[in-house]
């Protein structure tokens, strides 16, 4: 145990050296500590319907804009104002008197088409879009009402529209999981970087001769790289609370991400194993790390899903297994390339 410490203790120090890594380190440690502040300008972006004081002037035109004025009474921060035309509600829109153009006419099959216009590539342009999806989200709930008594059976009634605060939402669903799982992608890096370039300088060779084993400079390594990410995202955690945003389950988020670190850690320590060039190895893991994440990430219970129910006391027996299978996962992975780089090696 004491060369694989050696070798670990050796890695933290050179960490110094990787000025990319500990940029990303303090662009992490700038959004944990200051996020009470940051989070309302990223959940603008993140939801720009968010922003109170939002107003769109909307101007309408064709036989059913008067429903169509009739939802934008019920829709926040949205106006309509009804032209004679289309072309006079398009020349309005054109002289910067109307933020947005809709036409709405009955079609043959009893619907209503709808047209709509929005600027392109204007800084406005998403906020304005967001409004129009909530103006023609009401036009549509409204349609639905006043058409179901034509119907010959009841319909079932439509939902209450949400009152999550996006705030909360962007929170526990984007923020916490990226600062919880940026580190992993940092460990694996680093252990790719770390085998590469002691090939490239030779210095492996020089560990070689020394009294310990490949196995043995690879579980170093790894342990570096395994354990200043809960240190992180230990850290990111605290000053979210620090900063009135309460995480539950730390300890069970924690487990999870390290586990998740040790299974990026063998992909990456098998990449660079497989292909001692360094840029080949950075673009291999890139590529395994986009495939893996994204995958898991398109699973109902995946990692960030857990992340996101973890952190607001809302675990099941799923989550509780998604851990566990992560674990499982971290495990063998790792156990499968420490046996393979023992009984092949490094770079050979």
């Amino acid at each position: 145990m004491g060369s694989r410490l050696t070798v670990a203790r050796r890695e933290i120090r050179g960490l110094r050296a990787e000025k990319t890594i500990l940029l990303a380190i303090g662009i992490q440690l700038f959004i944990a500590a200051f996020s009470s502040f940051l989070v309302v300008g990223l959940v603008s972006m993140y939801d720009p319907a968010a922003l109170d004081g939002a107003e769109v002037e909307v101007a309408g035109a064709g036989d059913a804009v008067a429903d169509l004025e009739r939802a934008a009474a019920d829709t926040a921060g949205a106006s309509v104002t009804p032209y004679e035309s289309p072309e006079a509600a398009r020349e309005a829109f054109d002289r910067n008197a109307a933020d947005a153009v809709v036409i709405a006419n009955p079609d043959d099959r009893g619907g209503i088409a709808v047209d709509a216009v929005a600027p392109d590539a204007t800084v406005e342009t998403t906020v304005i879009v967001v409004q129009l999806r909530d103006l023609l989200r009401t036009y549509e709930r409204a349609e639905r009402e006043s058409r179901a008594e034509a119907l010959s059976e009841t319909p079932l009634a439509l939902p209450e529209g949400g009152g999550t605060s996006p705030y909360l939402t962007f929170t526990y669903t984007v923020l916490i999981p990226v600062l919880v799982f940026l580190p992993v992608f940092i460990s694996g890096s680093l252990v790719v970087d770390s085998i590469t370039e002691e090939i490239d300088e030779g210095t492996m060779e020089l560990l070689r001769v020394a009294p310990v084993t490949v196995g043995e400079i690879l579980d170093g390594k790894a342990l570096a790289a395994v354990a200043i990410a809960p240190g992180q995202a230990l850290l990111w955690l605290l000053l979210l609370e620090a900063n009135g945003t309460p995480v539950a389950n730390v300890g069970t988020i924690l487990a999870l991400m390290t586990a998740l670190t040790t299974l990026v850690v063998a992909v990456a320590a098998g990449i660079a194993a497989l292909a001692p060039d360094r840029r080949a190895a950075q673009f291999l893991y890139s590529v395994a790390v986009l495939v893996l994440f994204g995958g898991a990430t398109a699973m109902a219970g995946g990692p960030t899903n857990a992340v996101a129910r973890l952190a607001i006391d809302s675990a099941d027996a799923a989550t509780t297994l998604t851990v566990v299978v992560y674990v499982a996962l971290g495990a063998v992975a790792y156990a499968g390339v420490r046996r393979f780089v023992s009984e092949n090696g490094i770079g050979g």
